[in-house]
């Protein structure tokens, strides 16, 4: 399964309230924790392909049961503990991943804490390991984080206009359709820019500090989507300051190619860290990614058709079931 299941839930009666809580099994890190914990941020060829479809997989389940998580990328796919965490004693876990810290909890004006506050905090213990360290037999995901999904029934009873999910790998109709309820097709873009992060060092679009119109440009000044739909250029504000009468950017610095980001993210960061690059069997991978980035909606693939796509079937599905028969 690779979905979280809730193994209990109580109340917590506090100061503050009753909080409902759940309990869920634990798990190692995020994706995301796993490169903040690397120096080259890049995982294995094999591990990122498991990755990869292993993701597409719980996708796919998660939208046939009608269900758009609207929060997909790094940070919320989670590698589960190693198979034999359960059967490790206190002690064997302390010697493993180091003994619980106690840090003190104090007032900034010096006076007693208030009646209620605990003395002390414990950090969370750090279960996980550099990226390119992980491998094939640990990839196991948790597809986590459904507080921003909605189920969307034939007669599309419940609707989300707003996307919360980060700038950086939002879909575009978020920002140029806002009448037009998202559906499947928003999850397909995200999934495309995790993807490309999962099998890269770093994301495929890219914009810190980055604005609605940064990104527009962003996703404009690249070969892989080129121009917007017309009515999509009609409605941006911006335009003439970042394009000319031709369409072409004002400034041709911020163009980068689908092969320069590539180049960029993966291939040379591999080959700078002794890491085997992606071949040329990896075209079809980009092929199927092309095709999820299409700025209308509509043009995208569904969950289904991209796990019948070539890389999925002689790829990246064959390294998730190598790694089922090895556990």
């Amino acid at each position: 399964m690779m979905l979280p299941s809730i193994l209990d839930r109580f109340t917590l009666n506090g100061l503050n309230g009753n909080h409902a809580c759940y309990v869920t099994a634990p798990v190692s890190a995020s994706l995301s924790d796993l490169k903040d914990g690397s120096w080259i941020r890049l995982f294995q060829p094999d591990v990122a392909r498991s990755l990869a479809a292993q993701l597409m997989l719980a996708l796919d389940y998660v939208h046939a049961q009608g269900i758009v998580h609207g929060d997909m990328y790094l940070g919320n796919i989670l590698l589960k503990v190693p198979l034999n965490f359960d059967q490790l004693s206190p002690e064997r876990l302390h010697e493993k991943y180091g003994a619980p810290e106690l840090e003190p909890v104090s007032r900034l004006n010096g006076k007693p804490l208030p009646p209620g506050v605990p003395t002390h905090g414990v950090p969370p213990i750090w279960l996980g390991k550099a990226s390119e360290e992980i491998v094939l037999l640990e990839t196991r995901i948790l597809l986590a984080d459904f507080g921003e999904a909605f189920i969307l029934f034939i007669l599309s009873k419940e609707r989300k206009f707003e996307s919360c999910t980060p700038l950086v790998i939002r879909p575009p109709e978020a920002r140029f359709e806002p009448n037009e309820p998202l559906s499947f097709s928003s999850d397909i873009w995200t999934l495309t820019c995790t993807i490309w992060t999962i099998i890269g060092q770093r994301q495929l679009l890219e914009g810190f500090l980055a604005t609605e119109d940064d990104m527009t440009c962003e996703h404009v000044c690249q070969d892989t989507l080129s121009i917007l739909p017309l009515d999509w250029w009609e409605k941006w504000d911006a335009l003439r300051q970042k394009f000319d009468g031709d369409g072409e950017p004002r400034n041709r610095k911020s163009f980068r190619s689908w092969d320069d980001r590539f180049e960029d993210s993966v291939q040379q960061p591999r080959q700078d860290s002794g890491i085997s690059p992606f071949n040329e069997k990896e075209e079809a991978l980009f092929n199927v990614l092309r095709l999820m980035l299409s700025f209308r909606p509509a043009n995208r693939p569904t969950t289904n058709q991209i796990l019948k796509s070539e890389w999925m079937v002689k790829l990246a599905l064959p390294e998730y079931r190598k790694s089922q028969n090895n556990i």
